[in-house]
């Protein structure tokens, strides 16, 4: 009799590729490593959530894969390109193409309302769907109403999901989030954490977020353990992808 067992899923496309990663800063004529040599794989579409107490090597991490710090060794590879080996101009202009980041204190531009700065990295690329990008990711984030308000008009809550529509706006293929509810109360933490889940799902983005939180780790496929700048456990919770 034929097996009715279903074919297992295949597998995915790695997006965030870490070979042997480290970094290390020079330290009272002594070394301080703050991350260990570290090989990671992430496939496309996965919520990744990394954890750690203070001083694991979470932000390091993050800021690593991100660009905008550099590796004492090792290699980084995402959508294919090996970023390790770009110069600045280079890597600026592939974050713009394909990460988000989502920081922890918002990183709003202050003169600018919300519209303005989520149209800021859309006017980088160029994009002449613009303004109705801008406009219709305020409203996917239930904003629309306060598109003309300035960042001190607006609620802790509201300035992160502005920032998270900005991210998202040239609908980057990885988007990285550093303590993106550290900031918030609860309730708006939990609004947030289902935005990104939401917005995450609907445009297939990996999402690789930093937390020190339980409750938010708990909504992610996987869960990486940092401790001392090393990997201690890494764990598949959802397979499938989210809560």
């Amino acid at each position: 009799m034929p097996s009715t067992a279903p074919a297992p899923a295949p597998a995915r496309e790695s997006i965030i590729v870490l070979d042997q990663l480290c970094k290390r800063i020079p330290l009272g004529g002594e070394t301080l490593e703050i991350l260990q040599p570290l090989s990671l794989s992430i496939p496309r579409g996965q919520f990744v959530a990394v954890m750690g107490p203070s001083g694991s090597g979470k932000s390091t991490l993050l800021g690593l894969v991100a660009g905008l710090d550099t590796a004492s060794g090792g290699s980084i590879r995402i959508n294919g390109q090996a970023i390790t080996r770009m110069n600045e101009d280079e890597l600026a202009r592939f974050r713009g193409r394909n990460i988000g980041f989502v920081f922890q204190s918002f990183h709003l531009i202050l003169n600018l309302t919300a519209l303005e700065n989520v149209l800021v990295p859309l006017e980088i690329q160029g994009r002449a769907d613009a303004p109705a990008r801008a406009r219709a990711l305020l409203g996917q984030v239930g904003l629309a109403q306060r598109a003309n308000h300035y960042p001190a008009q607006l609620s802790g809550g509201e300035q992160q999901r502005v920032a998270i529509a900005r991210a998202f706006a040239c609908e980057p293929p990885v988007l990285l989030a550093d303590e993106p509810t550290g900031n918030l109360d609860t309730a708006n933490g939990a609004h947030v954490l289902a935005l990104l889940q939401r917005l995450h799902q609907e445009a297939g983005t990996t999402l690789l977020l930093v937390t020190h939180d339980p409750e938010i780790a708990r909504a992610a496929e996987r869960v990486i353990q940092l401790r001392d700048g090393a990997v201690v456990e890494d764990t598949l919770r959802n397979p499938g992808g989210g809560a």
